[in-house]
């Protein structure tokens, strides 16, 4: 609970917009909405700039939300994109759906990490061979960022494989701190995890839950370090073979360890070279060092947001959309995907280099605005060469100083 002191994150975003997606820094406006703080060092603190009250928790706080948005679109226009960022689990749903159908708005928590994670997976199957729709998913942890994983894939596998979203969702199964989600559980679960509960015996520990569910991805957004042990690792690769039997070659997992810091990573990078003896299709939410095993350099791919939001930011500011639709999310996940090369996927790595995020971010914006044009979202003219277009929108500092 920091309080107004939160305010260096949106001020830090609003500088990747710029640094990766070319946002004119004077067309952003970083925003703290100050509902109080229960942090009684803060509260205190006479220095402390913020309300020195409790967290509003009224209907109070949501008629403060719906002010801002409602200010924000008669003061610089309905095509003006608005980030949520850092609202907790008991709120971030609720708001989103409550304002995604009329404004231009989408929360990066859910919706930016389910897009990047969405693209690892999708160029991970270049690595497994195996189609999205045919994974069995494990997910350690039920938050924001699981679900907002959980519905993007299951989206992605009704619309490219002929299934409902319903059945989609039987492929993915959920933990949270008290165990897998299944029906036999008598604790009330929130809203945002009912989509996820399985028919099945319950089990609390991850490494019973592989062994019993069997998957084929695991992905953990729990923030748990050190949560995919060694035994885990392996039990991993263990099904792998148990599911290849009497199949040509081997079958390769994925593991992906999204938690942030690195202290807060399920597992390094690392670890999961040297424990599968290099049998693993990995990615971690924060940079980490590769491992040569066995002769074969790997390296990690990062599902770092900024590979999405700057890139889909553009897109809107391009397009001046009126909504951020999910097919605008699954647009930015492919095109991020298409974006992995030879080079990075002979080192098991199922990202684009960092280095190359500016035109990452002008090509996932490429797809983007050609799906807001298309759908209908777009408020302005659609331009004949669309890259050239938003390639000239892209701020460049040293253009700017120079010129």
């Amino acid at each position: 609970d920091l309080g107004v002191n939160g305010m260096g994150i949106p001020i830090g975003k609003l500088a990747l917009y710029t640094a990766c997606g070319g946002i004119h820094p004077a067309e952003t406006l970083p925003v703290q909405l100050d509902t109080g703080t229960d942090n009684e060092a803060l509260r205190s603190d006479p220095a402390y700039m913020g309300l020195k009250q409790s967290r509003e928790r009224s209907e109070r706080y949501d008629e403060l939300v719906q002010e801002f948005v409602t200010a924000v679109k008669e003061k610089y226009g309905a095509n003006t994109l608005i980030q949520f960022e850092d609202f907790g689990n008991q709120n971030a749903f609720r708001l989103l759906e409550r304002f995604r159908g009329d404004t231009c708005l989408f929360n990066d928590d859910i919706q930016g990490t389910a897009a990047v994670a969405l693209a690892g997976l999708l160029a991970a199957q270049k690595l497994t061979g195996r189609p999205l729709a045919s994974e069995r998913f494990l997910f350690y942890g039920a938050g924001e960022a699981g679900a907002g994983i959980a519905d993007l894939i299951a989206a992605y596998i009704a619309i490219h494989h002929g299934t409902t979203v319903e059945e989609a969702r039987g492929r993915i199964f959920m933990m949270d701190s008290r165990g897998l989600l299944v029906s036999s559980r008598t604790d009330k679960l929130a809203h945002h995890k009912l989509n996820f509960v399985r028919d099945a015996p319950p089990c609390k520990e991850l490494l019973e839950c592989v062994t019993q569910i069997k998957p084929t991805a695991l992905i953990g957004v729990a923030a748990v370090g050190g949560a995919f042990t060694e035994e885990v690792v392996k039990a991993m690769v263990t099904v792998q073979d148990e599911l290849a039997a009497g199949e040509a070659g081997e079958r390769l997992p994925v593991v992906m360890a999204l938690s942030n810091p690195t202290s807060k990573a399920e597992c390094t990078a690392q670890q999961a070279y040297t424990w599968s003896g290099g049998r693993v299709v990995f990615a971690s939410g924060s940079p980490m060092p590769g491992a040569t095993v066995s002769g074969r350099e790997l390296r990690p791919g990062q599902g770092n947001n900024a590979y999405i939001f700057p890139g889909l930011g553009l897109a809107a500011v391009a397009a001046g959309a009126l909504r951020i639709e999910d097919a605008a999310l699954l647009t930015a996940a492919e095109a991020l995907a298409e974006q992995v090369g030879p080079g990075d996927l002979a080192t098991g790595t199922v990202y684009p280099p960092l280095a190359n995020i500016r035109e990452v971010s002008l090509q996932i914006a490429v797809a983007v605005a050609r799906h807001m044009h298309d759908s209908g979202v777009a408020t302005l003219p659609r331009p004949s060469d669309l890259k050239s277009h938003i390639a000239a929108l892209m701020y460049d500092p040293r253009t700017e100083i120079h010129s």
